[in-house]
């Protein structure tokens, strides 16, 4: 899951950033609203974190005008402004969840992975697909039963695949989800990727349609 942070403070923004990636999603940060809407018109993200005091413009300026252009990407609120005026203000703006600073990392993870349950329509805190069971709480993955060990790339390479299940994803769209900006990406990257997961969960569980991308078999 690729988010887009968007906070001017470089500390938080940072720490936010790792703490997140330790929860195995890629995050690019901007600190500007502008910038905001630069990555949001060259990257498919998934979600935003929006702080609402950004140098350039206020927050829920940006999500109003966001919505009204007709970007449905879900949006949290991350802000220091606890009034339940402003609560109020940041839903009826179009954000989907309003987090007040200082918050609990774990908190917001959890917060994120529920907002987008309700985005795509899943109802369960897991992800099943044949004989594949993924929490994507605790990351843990079982198949067949027998719970398999999975690196944090083979797992995001997984769950982008699972949780577009029967959905043929191009390599590029992979890559989009898995590398945030400034990472290095060989050319085979997701292949070997791919490779792994093939010997970890046995045959009949990824296809490779040659020259177009992958996807999950369908289950008998």
């Amino acid at each position: 899951m690729r988010i887009l942070l968007v906070e001017d403070d470089a500390m938080l923004g940072d720490a936010l950033g790792c703490s997140l990636a330790q929860e195995g999603f890629t995050v690019d940060r901007v600190s500007t609203a502008e910038d905001a809407g630069l990555s949001l018109g060259t990257v498919d993200y998934t979600l935003i974190l929006l702080d609402l005091g950004l140098p350039d413009q206020g927050g829920l300026e940006f999500l109003a005008e966001q919505r009204a252009a007709g970007n449905p990407i879900p949006v949290i609120i991350l802000t220091a402004r606890d009034a339940v005026a402003d609560r109020i203000a940041g839903l009826d703006s179009g954000a989907d969840d309003y987090l007040v600073k200082p918050f609990d990392p774990d908190e917001l993870a959890a917060r994120i992975r529920a907002l987008h349950r309700r985005q795509v329509g899943r109802f369960s805190p897991v992800i099943e697909h044949g004989p594949l069971v993924l929490n994507p709480a605790t990351r843990e993955l079982s198949c067949h039963g027998v719970r398999v060990s999975l690196t944090a790339r083979e797992y995001a390479v997984l769950a982008t695949l699972m949780e577009r299940p029967g959905a043929l994803l191009s390599r590029s769209t992979i890559e989009e989800r898995l590398y945030g900006w400034g990472e290095e990406i060989e050319s085979n990257a997701v292949e070997v990727h791919i490779h792994n997961l093939r010997k970890k969960l046995g045959p009949g569980i990824i296809r490779t349609v040659r020259g177009v991308g992958y996807m999950l078999e369908e289950p008998p």
